[in-house]
Parts: structure tokens; C-alpha cells; sequence
């Protein structure tokens, strides 16, 4: 693609602003002259190649373009008759060097950056008209009809709209133009304009209307014309522009669309806390402050912005940008409600929404796998439960006892009021894992095989891993089991405090059950920190005294005692539907421990919300058997319908279709 600009013109009716140089020499602000600013977002959109035709100050005008020292290629073509022809014979004299797709626009064009880039990405020749902008008495207008330009000329009105000449013109139908400018001119029609030559083969020459509606796209004849587009350009300047990232990398994708939004206006970039972007996508590689720096550091970016969640709305009031920029991606799916939230809001005070074709590339694509290959990795995964409890205060986590179930856990979303919610971890339940193998929640099943099902779970997954280590078993075989989760890349092991023949936990004193004394516990805890290699791995301690009935008193000294003995984290169990004597105990430890993370499992105690526990001070809460529970009566539904219909056909509305489990599970 070349660019076709036509400087060739006297522009008398400038006066004296043009009695040293050509009118596309005349600044339009401080810092850029018409010319400049068209070149510099030709550039600026790709095109290295320019044609530009001369006449009036022919040597001024060369230097001039040399002196700007753009990354552009610029071939000058002289008008020697100037002064007795148009702009039609300019481009005859450059016929030659214009065998190309063609971007043609008049010298004297000053056009806002959006416009433009709208020309360039648009596949069909095109036209720059406005359906806003009332119809000029001596200036160009189009014959629209049937959607195609028909004519242009001063002289129509009839079926007409403004128009500018800013064209993009593919090859095929910008030779049938050239080639009836040029039989004009070998005709001796070089006073006529270009257009003429366009309306007598318009019905080959197929070229639609670019709307470009009130945006900046005006030619400058006289210094009446220079004040009204220059005051444009300084509130062009002025305008506000708005984008959020999420990415703690950048490659030449984000780079073009940044480009892009900057030469929209002064552009401020907002990116998505810790905390949103681990509820949103993944865990965030790189922390906020490194994610804000990097942004910052992209020449283009005036401004650099938290943005706390997913949701605009809050940036968007505070700040009012004129434009939002986004890919296009975001009209469906996930993301569709955020976007139709920020056209609402930008419709509250007269923004507007811009938005580039998103871009997909296998490189992308690749480097996003790499990504995701290095969240799954040992030392990156085991450490990353720490981190998101520093940045969220409250981690949710859910069973999984399978593959599948692993990426239930790691994929289900929910969008609520801007925010998107996900679950943060995954336990692996020695209930639901026994249960999933048809054995009783006894310890039967052994550590060989719970670790089977943990590598299954860790090999399609992500996210941070608890671990349900029971009782954790003698202290001398804990510190292997220690070194063996630790070196697989779990993030937290939860052992808790009884010994003999282990039941479930929610049958209470129904059975007998026998907690272990504090201090052998304390041994155990202590053994377990010893043999881990990092501190990235959690030991959390298991309180049973509320379930065994030996009250407050007894579970807040073993909570001392435990932490005391090297716990990372307590985790305090109740099987009373009625909430209050896990409150009572937080309420307690909290007075004498601000800082040592609490984990519940409301099995029981279900009617707590996760904002309520984080205002008491809990920091994770873990959904321990929801899937299993859930996912057995589904499958003897399903059963007992096809027994009881002797065929599989009323049982299809009780199942997810095959494709939909296919794209559960991830190719690779």
C-alpha cells in the first residue's frame, strides 16, 4: 500500500500564511504542520511508501519532509505546469509509481487519528463522507446510492452527503480511475478535478461511503478554515482516551492496539488489581506494582490506573474519558455484560466506545500456553496459595477428587455485578477420594493411591492444591508425606488432631473418636516444618475439640499450642448447622492472633457467606464434598432412568452433551 498525497496546489486564498511555503507547511499547533501530522500517522499506521506530488516552493517542500526524518520513503513527483492545471495532472505526471492499493488524500487534509485508521482498515475502497455535518455549498459532496458512491462533485445535492477527499482505493478499482485520468488528460481535460474522471466510470469503479460522522476530517482554504481546525486539534489533544489490561506480558498484539489508542487522544491505561486479576483469569505472574511500571514505561501512555475489578464503571465515572478502546473480542461471551456495562456508562455523560479487531495469532496463542504450562510447574504452583492470601484475605477452595472434577474446579466461572467469581484453590478430599474408589473414609485408601489422583488432578490443572492429609499419621511417616507433597507442588497439607482408627469427623461423638494429646500433635506439627525445603509450603492444623465436644476453651489452647509448635494456618471444624461457636472461636483467636490464617469447612454450618467469614477473619474457606455429593445422585438419576424406560433416550436430558465434555478437557 502506498500513500498519494497531492501538494501541487497554489492555495492563494491562504494569503500570506503561504507566501514562503506551500499551504501543507502551515502549522495547525505548536508542535505540527498540516503535512507533518499527516505524515506522521501514516507512519504511524504502517505504510512506508509515499508519493507526493509538487509545484508551488517544490525545493522547501523536499527539504521539509527530509528534515522531519520519519520512517517513510517519500517520492516526489513535480507538477511542472503547476499554475494552469489541477490536481488531475498531478496525478497523471506520477502514474508510473502508483501500481499499488492507494491511500489518496489532499494536502491541505487534516483528519483525527481514528478516522484514518478506519480508511487504512477498511477492505473496501472507500470514500471519508459525514452523515452529520451539514451540506457545504462549494466544497465536495457524494451521491450515495444502493450503498455505493455514485458521484462526486460541489455541484450535486440530490440523494447527497459531506464528503472529504480521504480515500483508500484497492488496485483494481483505483486503475480504473487512473486509467480514465489519464485518457482525460491525454484529452486535454487538466483543469477538471480528479473526481470528474471518477464519475464518468463510477459504475466500474466500485467505492462506498466511510462514514466518518462528526469526527475531524476538513480541508484547510482559508485562515478561517486554519482557526476552526486548529482549535479541533487542541481539543483532539485534550481528549481522553481509556484502556484496562490484565496481562503481565506484552507482546507486538497489545503493543498495536496501545498505538493505536493513543493516537485517539492522551490515553491512560488501567490496570486490573492482583486480587481482580486472580478472581478473573489465572494467578497474576507478575504483582501489580511491576504490571503498573510496565505500562508506564510505554512511551504513548499518559497515565497509568488501578482498576479493581473487571467492572469500568467506577474508573470510567471518576476519570470520563471521551473513548474506551477495546478488541473486539469482548461482544460475546464471558466479557459481553462488562462491555455493555461500559457503553452504558459512556452513554451517561457522551463517551463513546472504540473498538479494534482483536488479534489472534498462533504466537499469542503459544505464548499463552507457555503461560499455562508454567502456572501447573511444582515451585511456581506451591507457592501461590501464600500469595493469593496476601492479596485477597479470603481463598475459597473446592473438591476434587478426578481429572474432571479438577477442571470443574480450575474452569467454572460466575459474573456478578462486574466481578467475576472463580474458585481460587482445589481440595483433595480424603472423603470424596475414598468415596470416588468405593472405600470408607478410613485411611484405607493408602498414600500411593491418593497421590495417583493428585498427579491426575495436577497434571490438567493450575491452581493451588489442599491437601487432606488426615491425621497425618505416625510423625515419622508425616515428614515424608511432607517431602512428597512439597516436591509434587502442593500448596497446603491439612492433618488433624486425632488418632486410633480414624471416622468422619461429622459423625461427632456418634462414634468413638479419640483426639490426639496436645503435645504429641505439637510433635508432629514440628516434624512436618522441619522436613519441608521451602516455606512456600503450608502445614495447617486441624482443630477437632468443637467436634468432639470438649468446648471453646480446649480449641483455642491447642490453637495456641499448634502455632506455637510451627502451623502455618488453623483450621477450626464444627458439624452444628448453627454457626455461632465457630464465630465464638474466630472472635477469640482473632483477639489473640491477627496474623495466623483461619480455614473452615461450612459442610455444616452452609448458610455463611464468604463475606461474612472474611469480616470475622477467616481466610479460607473450602467447599469440601459439594461435587461429590452432588455428582452421585445425578449419575443414579440417570441410572435408574434408563432401567426404568429399558433405553437410553429420556435419559439424554439428564446428561451434558459429548461435545460439551470434549471441550471440557484441554488438547494438550
Amino acid at each position: 500500500m502506498k500513500a498519494l498525497i497531492l501538494n501541487s496546489g497554489l492555495g492563494h486564498r491562504m494569503g500570506v500564511l503561504t507566501s514562503e511555503h506551500p499551504k501543507c507547511m502551515t502549522e495547525i499547533s505548536s508542535k505540527e504542520t498540516i503535512l507533518s501530522r499527516q505524515l506522521r500517522l501514516i507512519a504511524g499506521a504502517g505504510i512506508e511508501e509515499v508519493v507526493m506530488t509538487t509545484g508551488y516552493f517544490d525545493d522547501v517542500l523536499v527539504k521539509y519532509c527530509e528534515s522531519l526524518d520519519l520512517p517513510l520513503h517519500v517520492t516526489f513527483v513535480n507538477n511542472p505546469l503547476y499554475d494552469k492545471t489541477n490536481y488531475i495532472y498531478s496525478i497523471y505526471c506520477a502514474k508510473d509509481i502508483l501500481d499499488d492499493d492507494i491511500i489518496l488524500m489532499h494536502g491541505d487534509l487534516v483528519f483525527e487519528n481514528g478516522v484514518f485508521d478506519a480508511v487504512v482498515a477498511n477492505p473496501d475502497s472507500c470514500m471519508t463522507v459525514s452523515s452529520t455535518l451539514p451540506l457545504p455549498e462549494k466544497d465536495f459532496k457524494a451521491v450515495v446510492r444502493d450503498g455505493r458512491i455514485r458521484s462526486i462533485g460541489i455541484q450535486f445535492f440530490d440523494d447527497a452527503v459531506a464528503a472529504q477527499p480521504l480515500y483508500r482505493l484497492n488496485r483494481e478499482d483505483w486503475k480504473v480511475w487512473l486509467d480514465e485520468i489519464v485518457r482525460f488528460c491525454a484529452g486535454d481535460e487538466k483543469r477538471c478535478y480528479a473526481e470528474n474522471a471518477f464519475n464518468a466510470v463510477s459504475d466500474r469503479c466500485r467505492m462506498v461511503p466511510l462514514d466518518v460522522a462528526d469526527r475531524l476530517c476538513a480541508e484547510i482554504d482559508t485562515p478561517e478554515d486554519l482557526e476552526t481546525v486548529s482549535a479541533q486539534v487542541r481539543e483532539l489533544a485534550s481528549r481522553k482516551v481509556y484502556m484496562c489490561f490484565s496481562t503481565d506480558y506484552l507482546h507486538s498484539g497489545h503493543i498495536a492496539i496501545i498505538r493505536k489508542a493513543e493516537r485517539l487522544g492522551r490515553l491512560t491505561i488501567g490496570v486490573l488489581s492482583d486480587e481482580a486479576v486472580a478472581s478473573y483469569r489465572r494467578f497474576p505472574m507478575m504483582p501489580f506494582r511491576e504490571r503498573k511500571e510496565l505500562m508506564g514505561s510505554i512511551s504513548g501512555v499518559a497515565g497509568v490506573v488501578e482498576q479493581k475489578t473487571l467492572s469500568y464503571a467506577d474508573n470510567l465515572r471518576r476519570l470520563k474519558p471521551d473513548i474506551v478502546v477495546h478488541g473486539d473480542d469482548w461482544r460475546d461471551g464471558f466479557q459481553k455484560p462488562i462491555r455493555e456495562e461500559v457503553v452504558r456508562v459512556l452513554a451517561e455523560y457522551g463517551g463513546r466506545l472504540v473498538e479494534f479487531p482483536y488479534s489472534r495469532d498462533a504466537r499469542y496463542e503459544e505464548m499463552d500456553k507457555r503461560r499455562r504450562a508454567e502456572l501447573a510447574m511444582p515451585d511456581f504452583r506451591r507457592g501461590r496459595l501464600r500469595k493469593l492470601l496476601g492479596m485477597k484475605g479470603l481463598v475459597t477452595a473446592i473438591e476434587a477428587h478426578s481429572g474432571i472434577t479438577g477442571l470443574i474446579a480450575e474452569n467454572t466461572t460466575v459474573l456478578q455485578e462486574g466481578k467475576t467469581f472463580q474458585f481460587d484453590a482445589m481440595w483433595l478430599s480424603s472423603l470424596c477420594d475414598s468415596t470416588a474408589k468405593g472405600k470408607p473414609d478410613t485411611e484405607l485408601v493408602d498414600m500411593t493411591s491418593r497421590f495417583r489422583t493428585l498427579d491426575d488432578i495436577m497434571e490438567v490443572t493450575t491452581k493451588p492444591i489442599i491437601f487432606d492429609g488426615d491425621t497425618g499419621g505416625q510423625a515419622e511417616h508425616f515428614i515424608y508425606t511432607v517431602r512428597s507433597l512439597e516436591r509434587m507442588g502442593v500448596s497446603m497439607v491439612i492433618i488433624e488432631d486425632k488418632t486410633g482408627h480414624k471416622m468422619n469427623s461429622l459423625f461427632g461423638t456418634e462414634v468413638p473418636q479419640q483426639q490426639e494429646n496436645v503435645e504429641a500433635f505439637c510433635a508432629k506439627i514440628a516434624a512436618g516444618t522441619r522436613a519441608r525445603k521451602t516455606s512456600d509450603f503450608m502445614i495447617c492444623a486441624r482443630i477437632e475439640s468443637l467436634i468432639l465436644e470438649k468446648g471453646q476453651e480446649d480449641a483455642l489452647l491447642r490453637a495456641r499450642a499448634y502455632v506455637a509448635a510451627g502451623a502455618d494456618a488453623i483450621m477450626i471444624h464444627s458439624r452444628k448447622k448453627d454457626p455461632s461457636e465457630i464465630f465464638d472461636f474466630v472472635r477469640a483467636f482473632r483477639r489473640e492472633d491477627p496474623a495466623t490464617p483461619l480455614v473452615v469447612v461450612p459442610t455444616a454450618f452452609n448458610s455463611v457467606t464468604e463475606d461474612e467469614f472474611k469480616a470475622l477473619g477467616v481466610n479460607v474457606v473450602i467447599y469440601a464434598n459439594q461435587l461429590t455429593r452432588s455428582g452421585f445422585p445425578a449419575m443414579q438419576n440417570a441410572a435408574r432412568c434408563i432401567l426404568e424406560h429399558h433405553r437410553a433416550q429420556e435419559c439424554d436430558s439428564l446428561c451434558m452433551p459429548i461435545k460439551e465434555i470434549i471441550n471440557l478437557i484441554p488438547e494438550d
